[in-house]
């Protein structure tokens, strides 16, 4: 079996695990075993037919009284002693926050390696998997090659395609036996972001402001206002100075992005801000720069100032609207 371990919000398959879904079936596929799953709470029935669409056979809900609240030990332990139930060739964990969290966890406690921010995995011959996965926060990628008795595996966020398989997903009660030191440390409480729009991973298209705005973000969002299933990012720079929250910094410390166009007006285009909108399909840079990085790896560029530029095109759409 290759296990993948499901992260799921009030009933909906978050879309990272259906990224590491799809990786796995794969990796099940090359191994020649059945795909399962790993589900923590009360509300796996909810989540059987998604699962089942990617090609999940067995999906093991993990019930335990204590396990209401997110616990990153207590969810380790669980996936931990349904390695020592199932004997997995594989754990495969979404990427985001809580799957490299867990894994990390269970590779401490069965003494197992674990590779992480994997966006390829081939199995050879011989059962060693050949893995291509990013390093240095995806500025490279590394060709390794895992050899365990379970191999530990977590997916890039928006790296893989999600698609789905026909198939259907039976469900089978898996009870793990927890201590007070599995739960020492619970999630108390999540704060939901007040900010309004399409949010960033979601976004089609994307209008990022940088230093170059001076902070005024204004024309930036009458033009995503204009664009159907848009919204505003930012570069750290712009964070920085206060202009706009944390939840808009697009970067290596800040969101990951995969819109059909990022237009980055402003942006001198650091290293760090490109790991995050690498997973763009087409980038449009509006700069006064001609020689700035994003300029150089866009795939369109206007060198202009973003001040004039911006409003003129928002008010060309008006007038063809």
């Amino acid at each position: 079996m290759v296990l993948a371990i499901v992260d799921a919000t009030d009933g909906e398959v978050d879309d990272e695990t259906r990224q590491a879904l799809t990786l796995a079936r794969d990796v099940a596929a090359g191994a020649a075993e059945p795909l399962g799953a790993a589900a923590v709470g009360d509300a796996v029935t909810d989540l059987v037919d998604t699962l089942g669409e990617y090609g999940v056979e067995t999906v093991h809900a993990v019930e335990h009284e204590a396990l209401d609240a997110y616990a990153p030990a207590a969810w380790a332990e669980s996936v931990s002693q349904c390695i020592a139930a199932f004997e997995p060739d594989a754990v495969v964990a979404p990427g985001g926050d809580r799957g490299p969290e867990v894994l990390a966890h269970v590779a401490a406690r069965r003494e197992l390696p674990m590779a992480a921010e994997c966006v390829e995995v081939a199995v050879e011959a011989d059962g060693t998997y050949d893995l291509t996965r990013q390093r240095w926060g995806g500025t490279l990628l590394e060709h390794a090659r895992l050899d365990a008795p379970t191999k530990l595996l977590t997916v890039a966020p928006n790296e893989v395609s999600a698609e789905k398989a026909a198939g259907e997903a039976t469900v089978h009660a898996f009870e793990p036996d927890l201590d007070d030191d599995d739960l020492a440390v619970q999630l108390s409480e999540v704060e939901v972001s007040d900010e309004e729009g399409v949010p960033l991973g979601e976004a089609r298209v994307v209008v990022g402001g940088g230093r170059g705005t001076d902070g005024d973000f204004a024309t930036l969002e009458e033009l995503a206002d204009r664009l159907p299933n848009a919204t505003v990012g930012s570069s750290r720079a712009a964070v920085n100075e206060g202009w706009r929250p944390h939840d808009d910094q697009i970067g290596q410390t800040g969101a990951k992005i995969a819109p059909e166009l990022y237009v980055a007006c402003g942006i001198s285009g650091a290293v760090q801000h490109m790991v995050g909108c690498k997973g763009a399909e087409h980038v449009l840079a509006v700069n006064t720069d001609p020689e700035a990085a994003i300029v150089q790896k866009a795939d369109w560029a206007v060198v202009a100032d973003l001040h004039e530029v911006v409003p003129a095109v928002t008010e060309a759409i008006d007038e063809r609207s």
